[in-house]
């Protein structure tokens, strides 16, 4: 008998040695996240075909510090707020602006960016407000929340206004001269004068503008989810990591982000 015990013990202890170790991090769960690949420097594929940008490396240190593993998914926008209710994805951050509208189909976390318009001059042009801009020629992205404002003060038909398909276009015409001034996205813009430090440029806000936010995207009624999100954003803010993002993506003026 005690031989038999000792021969069962050591083939158990032969199976268990063969068997995966189960790692911590294997029990973390997994989300899937929905993210577009062309909203530099938001999101966007490098040349491995991999997802990279400010909102990747927004949701990587968010899914650290409250310790889930995510999986990234390429997401064309037309349709990506419908994965959240098809259950395809768990998760949708994709530079998404924060509206009454969206707020009905799905839940978002608290702010994360500032996604407001601004006016781009180059450096010395004494600019103040859009209505400076009347006697200049002015670049806008067509359709797009900055074309209605300067559109509202210029003129819907001004010849002052150049039309873009979009903002990085519109931003390479100013910095060769071509335009005056443009107004865009302030997290592109800010993006391209990083990387074009040989000329510098200057950033003008106006009260016409409407002040928004982007926020990470949840399926209605996910609160367990986003609470986790919001968790991990205030953690990550509270230390220092936030900063640390915002900087590498554009630069040293750290927006102070209001509550939900």
């Amino acid at each position: 008998m005690f031989k038999r015990l000792a021969i069962l013990g050591a083939c158990l202890a032969a199976t268990l040695c063969t068997l995966p170790v189960v790692n911590a991090a294997d029990q973390q769960p997994t989300y899937v996240v929905g993210s577009g690949g062309t909203y530099r420097p938001f999101e966007f594929e490098n040349n491995k075909k991999e997802l990279e940008g400010f909102d990747i490396d927004l949701i990587s240190a968010i899914a650290k510090a409250e310790n889930f593993n995510i999986k990234l998914v390429n997401t064309p926008w037309e349709g990506i707020f419908a994965t959240l209710g098809s259950g395809d994805r768990d998760i949708i951050i994709s530079g998404i602006t924060i509206t009454d509208k969206r707020k009905q189909m799905v839940d978002f976390s608290a702010p994360y960016f500032p996604a407001e318009q601004t006016i781009v001059v180059p450096k010395g042009k004494t600019i103040k407000s859009i209505a400076e801009l009347k006697p200049l020629k002015v670049g806008v992205v067509n359709s797009s929340t900055g074309d209605i404002v300067v559109s509202d003060v210029l003129g819907k038909n001004s010849t002052a206004i150049k039309r873009f398909d979009n903002t990085p276009l519109m931003l390479q015409e100013l910095y060769e001269d071509g335009i005056d001034a443009a107004v865009g996205d302030v997290g592109v813009a800010k993006f391209y004068i990083k990387n074009h430090p040989e000329k510098e440029f200057a950033l003008v806000s106006d009260d016409k503008f409407e002040h928004q936010y982007f926020g990470i995207a949840v399926a209605k009624g996910n609160e367990d989810l986003r609470n986790k999100i919001n968790a991990g954003l205030k953690k990550i803010i509270a230390d220092g990591t936030y900063a640390k993002i915002y900087q590498k993506w554009f630069d040293n003026d750290v927006p102070v982000l209001p509550a939900e």
